[in-house]
Protein backbone atom coordinates (compact mmCIF):
# COMPACT_ATOMS: atom_id res chain seq x y z
CA UNK A 1 0.00 0.00 0.00
CA UNK A 2 1.12 3.57 -0.73
CA UNK A 3 -0.25 6.80 0.95
CA UNK A 4 0.36 10.29 0.16
CA UNK A 5 0.54 12.83 3.34
CA UNK A 6 0.56 16.59 4.22
CA UNK A 7 -0.22 18.74 6.88
CA UNK A 8 0.25 22.68 7.98
CA UNK A 9 1.59 24.03 10.86
CA UNK A 10 -1.04 22.66 12.81
CA UNK A 11 -0.43 18.63 11.72
CA UNK A 12 3.53 18.34 11.48
CA UNK A 13 3.45 16.47 15.19
CA UNK A 14 0.35 14.44 13.94
CA UNK A 15 1.75 13.83 11.22
CA UNK A 16 5.46 12.55 12.53
CA UNK A 17 3.47 9.96 14.63
CA UNK A 18 1.31 8.91 11.68
CA UNK A 19 4.28 8.31 9.58
CA UNK A 20 6.27 6.16 12.36
CA UNK A 21 2.61 4.24 12.73
CA UNK A 22 2.12 3.30 8.84
CA UNK A 23 5.87 2.50 8.33
CA UNK A 24 5.84 -0.04 11.02
CA UNK A 25 2.70 -1.54 9.17
CA UNK A 26 5.25 -1.60 5.98
CA UNK A 27 3.06 0.72 3.87
CA UNK A 28 5.06 3.05 1.50
CA UNK A 29 4.35 6.92 2.86
CA UNK A 30 4.87 9.89 0.22
CA UNK A 31 5.95 13.11 2.67
CA UNK A 32 4.35 16.29 1.02
CA UNK A 33 3.42 18.08 4.27
CA UNK A 34 5.83 20.86 6.25
CA UNK A 35 8.16 19.58 8.93
CA UNK A 36 7.80 22.66 10.69
CA UNK A 37 5.68 24.45 12.98
CA UNK A 38 6.26 27.82 11.24
CA UNK A 39 2.78 29.42 10.22
CA UNK A 40 2.35 27.88 6.33
CA UNK A 41 -0.69 27.98 3.42
CA UNK A 42 -2.50 24.65 3.64
CA UNK A 43 -3.33 24.61 -0.43
CA UNK A 44 0.25 24.22 -0.93
CA UNK A 45 0.29 20.75 1.06
CA UNK A 46 -2.71 19.18 -0.60
CA UNK A 47 -2.59 20.13 -3.94
CA UNK A 48 -0.06 17.00 -4.31
CA UNK A 49 -1.22 15.13 -1.94
CA UNK A 50 -4.79 15.29 -3.97
CA UNK A 51 -3.04 15.04 -7.53
CA UNK A 52 -1.89 11.65 -6.02
CA UNK A 53 -4.80 10.53 -5.10
CA UNK A 54 -6.81 11.41 -8.51
CA UNK A 55 -4.16 10.34 -10.81
CA UNK A 56 -3.84 6.76 -8.49
CA UNK A 57 -0.33 7.13 -8.02
CA UNK A 58 -0.87 6.13 -4.32
CA UNK A 59 -4.42 4.23 -2.81
CA UNK A 60 -5.06 6.89 -0.20
CA UNK A 61 -3.76 10.20 0.93
CA UNK A 62 -4.16 11.51 4.86
CA UNK A 63 -4.34 15.18 5.04
CA UNK A 64 -4.26 17.05 8.52
CA UNK A 65 -4.38 21.04 9.47
CA UNK A 66 -6.23 22.53 12.44
CA UNK A 67 -9.98 22.23 12.18
CA UNK A 68 -10.04 19.78 8.60
CA UNK A 69 -12.13 22.02 6.80
CA UNK A 70 -10.05 23.87 4.71
CA UNK A 71 -7.89 20.89 3.39
CA UNK A 72 -10.91 18.79 2.59
CA UNK A 73 -12.33 22.15 0.87
CA UNK A 74 -9.60 22.19 -1.35
CA UNK A 75 -9.34 18.18 -1.87
CA UNK A 76 -12.82 18.16 -2.96
CA UNK A 77 -12.12 19.97 -5.97
CA UNK A 78 -10.57 17.37 -7.79
CA UNK A 79 -12.68 15.37 -9.83
CA UNK A 80 -11.86 12.26 -8.08
CA UNK A 81 -11.56 13.02 -4.76
CA UNK A 82 -13.63 11.71 -2.21
CA UNK A 83 -11.94 13.45 1.46
CA UNK A 84 -13.59 12.99 4.26
CA UNK A 85 -13.10 15.20 7.56
CA UNK A 86 -13.00 12.73 10.14
CA UNK A 87 -12.79 13.19 14.17
CA UNK A 88 -14.43 10.26 15.71
CA UNK A 89 -13.81 6.04 14.81
CA UNK A 90 -17.35 6.05 13.40
CA UNK A 91 -17.38 9.02 11.08
CA UNK A 92 -14.69 7.78 9.54
CA UNK A 93 -16.14 4.45 9.43
CA UNK A 94 -19.23 5.47 7.84
CA UNK A 95 -16.79 8.01 5.01
CA UNK A 96 -15.21 4.95 3.87
CA UNK A 97 -18.46 2.16 3.95
CA UNK A 98 -20.89 4.80 2.65
CA UNK A 99 -18.76 7.73 0.63
CA UNK A 100 -15.81 5.66 -0.56
CA UNK A 101 -13.50 8.36 0.53
CA UNK A 102 -10.02 8.69 -0.86
CA UNK A 103 -8.45 10.74 1.71
CA UNK A 104 -9.10 11.00 5.08
CA UNK A 105 -8.81 14.89 6.64
CA UNK A 106 -8.28 15.24 10.42
CA UNK A 107 -8.64 18.48 12.58
CA UNK A 108 -5.45 18.55 14.60
CA UNK A 109 -6.56 21.01 17.35
CA UNK A 110 -9.96 19.01 18.11
CA UNK A 111 -8.47 15.58 18.49
CA UNK A 112 -5.46 13.86 19.93
CA UNK A 113 -3.06 12.17 18.52
CA UNK A 114 -4.16 8.43 20.04
CA UNK A 115 -7.86 9.54 17.93
CA UNK A 116 -6.13 10.50 15.02
CA UNK A 117 -3.64 7.15 15.04
CA UNK A 118 -7.59 5.33 15.25
CA UNK A 119 -8.60 7.42 12.45
CA UNK A 120 -6.08 6.33 10.18
CA UNK A 121 -6.12 2.51 11.16
CA UNK A 122 -9.95 2.90 10.79
CA UNK A 123 -9.61 4.33 7.36
CA UNK A 124 -7.22 1.93 5.99
CA UNK A 125 -8.98 -0.88 7.96
CA UNK A 126 -12.63 -0.33 6.32
CA UNK A 127 -14.11 -1.20 3.13
CA UNK A 128 -16.84 0.82 1.03
CA UNK A 129 -20.00 -1.20 0.87
CA UNK A 130 -21.11 -0.84 -2.32
CA UNK A 131 -24.71 -1.84 -3.10
CA UNK A 132 -27.13 1.39 -2.48
CA UNK A 133 -23.96 4.05 -2.19
CA UNK A 134 -22.29 3.26 -5.45
CA UNK A 135 -25.38 5.14 -7.57
CA UNK A 136 -25.03 7.98 -4.98
CA UNK A 137 -21.03 8.08 -4.81
CA UNK A 138 -20.85 7.87 -8.63
CA UNK A 139 -23.13 11.03 -8.84
CA UNK A 140 -20.61 13.31 -6.45
CA UNK A 141 -18.34 14.66 -9.24
CA UNK A 142 -21.87 15.76 -11.52
CA UNK A 143 -22.57 19.29 -10.88
CA UNK A 144 -26.25 19.43 -12.61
Amino acid sequence: MKIAIGNDHAGTEYKVTIVEYLKSEGIEVINYGTNEEASVDYPDFVHPVAKDVDATNVDFGILICGSGNGVAMTANKYKNIRAGLCWTKEITELTRQHNNANIVCIPARFTSQAQALEIVRTFLETQFEGGRHLNRVNKIPSCI
